[in-house]
């Protein structure tokens, strides 16, 4: 296993999450954020999800260390030295990820591999800003990757095989499940499935045909799986399904993509899921 320190971009949800999954197996992280309580945030998740983990056996005894190989920084340029790969995981707004990358191209070496974890963005979107874009690519993780390990590469279209390769192994030794997408899909493999499932349970609902409860109830019971899909929204953040369902109307041009009101109006009213306190369902 390559033992030189990864960066991870953005303290949020899904980067304390990808931070926490890397320095469990021993990886050196570096973990950066604009926003000191944002650190101080994740170190505490990061800290208080180890113990559980650990006590209910996902983790070996082992990652109680995860805390120690992972190195908070306000500065990028702090961030980025020494590492040989980039994971950025901040909001899904293209503008920010443009000027994340033109400053992560300006402040590594060309060797540096640099990755977004994007939950739609084909990472060719970045590539005019980013310097040596043969070393660009997608890796888009999903919450609790030390359960729900699958991790998805994608090119950025110049992105250099053998990187795609090597990366791909990197994630497998960490007790990841690479899939390396065919050429370039916007939502890449899961996400493009998992958009179908989204807009139709909204419009079930928006047609009065059934409530979120419903619609969740039966998934339960015919899937024999749960959350639901109304649930799994809440927890992503509606906010950030939103940008989802905005970015692919962008590209498509179609009106029928246009966001369903219902998730518009829930956005615009606050109620961004279970990090709010409620979005379709109410969480104490």
């Amino acid at each position: 296993m390559e033992q030189q320190p990864i960066a991870i971009v953005g303290a949020g949800t899904l980067g304390w999450q990808i931070a926490l999954t890397f320095a469990a197996q021993g990886i050196p992280v570096h973990l950066t954020d604009r926003s000191e309580s944002a650190l101080d945030r994740a170190l505490f998740q990061i800290s208080e999800t180890t113990t559980t983990l650990v006590a209910t056996g996902v983790l070996p005894e082992r990652a109680l260390g995860a805390g120690r190989n992972i190195a908070t920084h306000r500065s990028l340029a702090d961030a980025v030295s020494g590492v040989w790969l980039v994971i950025e995981a901040i909001p899904e707004q293209l503008a920010a990820k443009r000027e994340v990358f033109a400053d992560l191209s300006r402040l590594t070496e060309p060797t540096v591999v640099l990755a977004t974890n994007s939950s739609s963005l084909r990472s060719r979107l970045l590539a005019d800003v980013t310097q040596h874009p043969a070393r660009l690519m997608n890796s888009h993780f999903y919450n609790d990757p030390w359960q729900r390990n699958a991790v998805e590469l994608m090119t950025c279209g110049q992105t250099d095989p053998a990187l795609l390769d090597r990366v791909a192994a990197f994630m497998s030794d960490a007790g990841l499940v690479p899939f390396v997408v065919g050429g370039e899909s916007t939502g890449f493999i899961f996400n493009r499935i998992w958009r179908a499932i989204k807009r139709e349970s909204l419009r079930v609902v928006a047609e009065g045909h059934a409530t979120p409860e419903e619609v969740d109830r039966l998934w339960e019971i015919v899937m024999i799986s749960q959350p639901g899909p109304f649930a799994r929204m809440d927890r992503v953040g509606l906010d950030v399904v939103l940008d989802i369902e905005r970015h692919y109307a962008s590209e498509s041009g179609d009106p029928e993509d246009a966001p369903p009101a219902l998730l518009v109006d829930l956005v615009e009213q606050g109620a961004l899921g279970v990090k709010t306190g409620g979005g379709f369902f109410p969480y104490g």
